[in-house]
């Protein structure tokens, strides 16, 4: 089968990169179609994958409408020279257009619920969307599919993720040694459009807080003020999961990063107004205790400094981490498997949902 996949961000590399290459190991014909976005092209680079691009990210509504013009044309015309038998990626409006056009199914992967306009946009044009089970908005029963576990656990999973350890030798720190990562974003993605986190007055107190408990790094996606310069977090970003995997807490903006540090066993905090809006974060939460949300980020501060002061934490996160995988799938395997075997696949997952739901009275 020749696949497409559509990459336009840092951390789809990182979902994709395994079902990638189990998919060529099986026989299939893959072609990367990426965005220029962040450091998505690094990433790629450093996992030795061929790739087209297909345009880059532009800020704004409008820079965000001409680039989806600009970027449809140039995926039209890969597509084209490919010629895929199955598109597939994560809530990509470009893949599900051109895939439309074509004639082709698309595989729409999706967690992101407040993620309106890119939904708006794509889901119509998707044969199937797959979310984690804890999604909370409806979407199409005729083409929804669900899997229990998260889009993280496709490269945070102990069958996939080994931890680092030299990422600690490169910051000069040892294993015994206690930081915390501290996250800022822009909120300039289109589904962040009206919401907050960490407020600019209160991140210097952040920082002033948080390093009485241990050494603070900074990951920030703007361009650091003065003061924060010296907390900059300055590694290979192929080696961020290993120092996360390490950290004391993390605590932050970035929605992505907050799930990821779940997962992988340290305590996670995410300052966000949008956290009320997805299941994830839910599901983390109220059934593991490995993520606390705010929206306040006095409260958020409060609660790190709770998890800090208690010389227990890690191990506590680690027990909760080893029971929320033995109750969730693994997502590689899933991706993999629903791919190779549609549209078979499709009819007999939904066959199962429907039956189950029968059975629990629905």
């Amino acid at each position: 089968m020749r696949i497409l996949v559509g990459i336009e961000h840092p951390k789809r590399v990182h979902v994709w990169k395994n079902p990638i290459k189990k998919l060529i190991e099986r026989g299939h014909e893959v072609k990367i179609a990426a965005r220029d976005k962040d450091i998505t092209l690094k990433l790629l680079d450093l996992l030795g994958f061929n790739y087209e691009v297909y345009g880059k990210n532009y800020i704004g509504l409008f820079g965000k409408a001409y680039g989806l013009f600009e970027s449809n044309l140039k995926l039209l015309k890969i597509a084209r020279g490919f010629n895929p038998d199955l598109f597939v990626g994560k809530g990509s409006a470009y893949i599900g257009q051109i895939s439309r056009m074509l004639s082709k199914p698309y595989i729409c992967f999706s967690d992101t619920e407040h993620a309106k306009l890119a939904n708006l946009l794509t889901y119509p044009f998707a044969d199937v969307i797959c979310t984690p089970s804890c999604f909370k908005k409806r979407i199409d029963p005729s083409k929804h599919i669900t899997y229990n576990g998260y889009e993280e656990l496709a490269y945070l999973h102990p069958k996939y993720f080994k931890p680092d350890t030299s990422v600690l030798d490169d910051l000069g720190l040892s294993r015994d040694d206690r930081f915390i990562i501290l996250r800022f974003v822009t909120w300039q993605a289109s589904h962040d459009v009206g919401q907050y986190g960490i407020s600019p007055a209160m991140r210097m107190q952040y920082v002033l807080k948080l390093e009485k408990y241990g050494k603070v790094f900074i990951v920030a996606e703007e361009k650091l003020k003065k003061e924060f310069e010296k907390y900059k977090l300055r590694i290979q970003p192929e080696k961020f999961h290993s120092l996360l995997y390490y950290a004391q807490l993390y605590i932050g903006e970035g929605g992505s990063t907050a799930t990821e540090a779940a997962i992988l066993g340290t305590p996670s905090i995410h300052v966000s107004s949008t956290a009320k809006y997805c299941g994830n974060f839910e599901d983390l939460h109220k059934n593991y205790r490995l993520i606390y949300t705010f929206s306040d980020d006095r409260q958020a501060l409060e609660k790190a400094i709770e998890i800090l002061e208690d010389p227990d934490s890690k191990r506590k996160w680690r027990q909760r981490r080893e029971k929320m995988l033995k109750e969730k799938i693994d997502v590689t395997a899933f991706i993999t498997d629903f791919i190779e075997n549609f549209p078979e696949s499709f009819y007999e997952l939904r066959e199962k949902e429907l039956e189950d739901k029968c059975s629990q009275g629905f």
